[in-house]
């Protein structure tokens, strides 16, 4: 009876354990939370950046496809230019 009893009371935490176990978790847990949604917002405001820079960067390669045609027809008109002024007899 003896032995029964104390095999039974051995593994028994008190309340006052457990409870005071669980509090330092919680406190533990509510640190990390607080720091993952700093770290959300964070990266929250990274991908609206990068976003952003990325339309930027689309709309800046537009332009430069716009501005590499333009140069391309000026090297053209100066290319005939230099052709017509090489047949032109002179004299």
């Amino acid at each position: 009876m003896i032995l029964l009893g104390s095999v039974g009371l051995g593994g028994c935490a008190t309340k006052g354990y457990v409870n005071s176990q669980i509090a330092t978790v919680n406190t533990r847990i509510d640190g990390i939370d607080g720091r993952l949604h700093t770290v959300e917002g964070t990266a929250g405001q990274a991908l609206t950046q990068a976003q952003a820079a990325a339309g930027q960067a689309q709309q800046n390669g537009q332009r430069i496809d716009q501005l590499q045609g333009r140069v391309d027809g000026l090297d053209q008109q100066m290319q005939q230019q230099q052709q017509r002024r090489q047949r032109k007899p002179r004299g």
